[in-house]
Parts: C-alpha cells; sequence; structure tokens
C-alpha cells in the first residue's frame, strides 16, 4: 500500500501506546501497577462540572467560533493577566482540543518546510514527530553537563540561518525540571533580537514544588503582545486534571492566533461547547482544587523519590515540578526499552523508556497516582532488580 512520506516518518506516540498496553493487560485480569502515565488521579473541580451540567441541561450543544467561545476567551485573558501579568484581549487568544493541538496549530502557522525548530532534550515524546509533520526539521539539544538543564549557548550553538523557532516546556516533561529565570531570560532575549518564534508549552506551569514558581516569559520580553514572536500554550489537563475535557489554548499576537484560527477552522473548527464551558468553570472558580492536587504531588514526589533513591545503582535527582521524575537507571541497564520492557513482564510495572525523550538510560516513572501505587510499584521495580 502506499503512503505518505509524512505517514512512513511518523513513528507512535510512546506514552498513548503504553496506556493502552496498560488497559490491554488489566483487561486480561494482570495485577498492572501503571507508573508511565501523565493523568492526575483527582477529580475535576466542582466548578467544571456544575458549568458543564449547566449547559448540558440546555440541551443547546452547538458548533462554536473557530478560536473558542468568548467566555471562554475573556477567562484565558484573565488568567493570563493574573498568572503572568501580561494584558491581552481575546484577540490574542485562540482556544483548542488540548494543548497538544494548540502546539500544532502553531507549528502550521509559523513554520515552513525546510526550517528548523530548536528544543532540549529531554522532550516530550510528540514535539519530533509534530514538527515533522509540518515538513520542518526537529534539531535536539543534548545539554552536556546537566542532562535535563540546557545552557544558553548550548541552544545558541544549533542555531542556523534555518532555524524558525525554540520550544522550551517547563516544568519539563519527562524530567521534572524546572528551567532557571537566567535561561527563560536569556532565550526571550535571543528569540527576540534575532527575530525567532519562542513557543513556551507551560501546560505544567502551577503544579511546581519547593515554593518556587515557573519563570514568567512575559517578565523578560520587551515586545508588546502583537509584536511578540511568544506562543505561549496551556490548558486544563494537568493542573485542573482534567485531561479529558481536551481543552488547551493559545495565547500569541493577534496576527499569529489569526493564522491558526484560519488553519483550525480547517482543521477540526471549534472545541466541544459542552467542555469550553466546563474550562470556563474552571478558571473562574475556585482554585482550590490545583492547591489541592500541587501538595498532593508534592507529597507524592517525596516519597517517590525516597522509595527510588534506595535501590542500588538508581541515581534520582528530585523534579521541582510535573508530576514525573525521570530516573538514571544506566548503571544497571543503558538500553531502557529493554529496561521497562523487563520491568512490565518482570514486576507488572509500566514505565516509559527515557529514549523516547531523547535520553538513553532513564525511565520516566509517574507519581501521579495513589500513594499505595507508588509503594507498590516502586518495591516491585527494586525486587525485580535484584535479580537482573
Amino acid at each position: 500500500m502506499s503512503l505518505s512520506k509524512i505517514a512512513e516518518s511518523i513513528g507512535s506516540s510512546a506514552t498513548i501506546k503504553l496506556n493502552e498496553t496498560a488497559n490491554s493487560l488489566r483487561a486480561q485480569g494482570v495485577p498492572v501497577i501503571h507508573l508511565g502515565g501523565g493523568e492526575p488521579k483527582s477529580k475535576a473541580p466542582a466548578e467544571a462540572i456544575t458549568a458543564a451540567s449547566a449547559k448540558l441541561d440546555t440541551g443547546e450543544i452547538r458548533y462554536t467560533p473557530t478560536a473558542g467561545i468568548m467566555p471562554l476567551r475573556e477567562a484565558v485573558v484573565e488568567y493570563t493577566e493574573e498568572y503572568y501579568h501580561r494584558k491581552v484581549t481575546p484577540g490574542n487568544v485562540l482556544v483548542s482540543s488540548g494543548a497538544k493541538q494548540a502546539i500544532m496549530m502553531a507549528l502550521q502557522a509559523v513554520l515552513n518546510p525546510g526550517d528548523e525548530l530548536i528544543y532540549p532534550v529531554p522532550y516530550w515524546v510528540s514535539y519530533p514527530e509534530m514538527v515533522k509533520l509540518v515538513g520542518a526539521k526537529p534539531v535536539a539539544v543534548s545539554p552536556e553537563q546537566d542532562p535535563c538543564q540546557p545552557t544558553m549557548d548550548e541552544i545558541r550553538a544549533e542555531v542556523t540561518p534555518s532555524t524558525k523557532a525554540i520550544m522550551l516546556n517547563s516544568p519539563n516533561n519527562p524530567s521534572g525540571t524546572v528551567y532557571s529565570p537566567e535561561l527563560i531570560s536569556a532565550v526571550v532575549d535571543f528569540c527576540e533580537s534575532k527575530n525567532i518564534y519562542l513557543i513556551m508549552d507551560d501546560i505544567y506551569h502551577r503544579l511546581v514544588f519547593d515554593g518556587q514558581t515557573a519563570a514568567n516569559c512575559y517578565e523578560y520580553s520587551s515586545k508588546k503582545t502583537d509584536d511578540s514572536k511568544i506562543i505561549l500554550i496551556n490548558g486544563v489537563s494537568k493542573s485542573y486534571a482534567m485531561t479529558g475535557f481536551r481543552i488547551g489554548w493559545a495565547v500569541a499576537a493577534k496576527e499569529v492566533i489569526s493564522a491558526m484560527s484560519r488553519i483550525q477552522s480547517h482543521f477540526s473548527s471549534g472545541s466541544s461547547e459542552l467542555t469550553q464551558w466546563a474550562a470556563v468553570g474552571a478558571l473562574n472558580g475556585s482554585q482550590a482544587a490545583v492547591a489541592t492536587l500541587q501538595k498532593t504531588l508534592e507529597n507524592n514526589r517525596d516519597l517517590m523519590v525516597g522509595r527510588l533513591s534506595s535501590i542500588d545503582g538508581v541515581r534520582v535527582t528530585k523534579p521541582g515540578g510535573t508530576f514525573y521524575c525521570f530516573p538514571d537507571f544506566s548503571s544497571i541497564e543503558k538500553d531502557s526499552a529493554r529496561l521497562a520492557d523487563y520491568l512490565l513482564k518482570k514486576a507488572q510495572v509500566v514505565t516509559v523508556p527515557g529514549i523516547e525523550f531523547g535520553l538513553e538510560g532513564h525511565l520516566r516513572i509517574s507519581f501521579c497516582g495513589t500513594e499505595k501505587d507508588i509503594i507498590e510499584g516502586s518495591g516491585r521495580i527494586k525486587a525485580a532488580l535484584a535479580t537482573y
């Protein structure tokens, strides 16, 4: 069968594939513990459910404007002012069916075939494939001193005349690293001086620990929003534990948002009206659910790091945010895919190979589940590795 070159070049999402594997094994009665997932286990905020229910009760669930319903775009405007101290307008906002779609719309809006987009290792599994989907070239930057914290010099070294954009994800999936304010400041300044787009994937920006806050890219920008090449990506999936609602957004210059909206009009049209209203409820309601989730995750992090640190040969760096840690197992097994497969078969624990994120020898292990899962899962890993 003849397929397109793009289709043949794109691999499956490793994380989604592992979710399917875990669900299949559970359906067979296998007592799998899933420590590879990226989905908080807490319930969606009550305000989100109330808002969605009220809309559902009307029986009037219709098409929406491509860029999103005005109440949600206005809620994003308020959110951006509160958490980023940046005044924008609804014309600077595009609502999409998840942050992943918002990133895809941004890439399609700003990249041409042959353009290069730079991002640090480790990276979210979809970044290289998404860049390839628009015919552009993904360029990964591998830090030397700290494997999860790049320097501006390392990023600058990969810039060529074909570089069109840099993409950062902080706090970082998979490592949980919170990039330093100095790095964010330097990247913003560099992008503005070189007229390069900066795509900030901030989906985890409120899930930070130890009294930290994630660096605010707008704090270091000298440009007005409509003159800026910053594209800020966010959504309700992680901080609000609303993964299944599939609502994300982008904040950028009106010209960029207009282009993204035109593309989205042919791609998917507007997102579900029902889940957009749920997002309005979450953003405009009490933020107690976010604070509770953040505290729960911080406690889970401490538990997971303590448990993994007790395993001989495993090096663990305490993550500053997200709900992942990225331990180094290379002294035990350098082939992360082989190790993940061994742990699934021997210990019935799902982890994600580090090679999927561009860094061999590591496994992404999630602590967004229950304390019971963390204790049992890490215990199984320790026992399995004792006989590896």
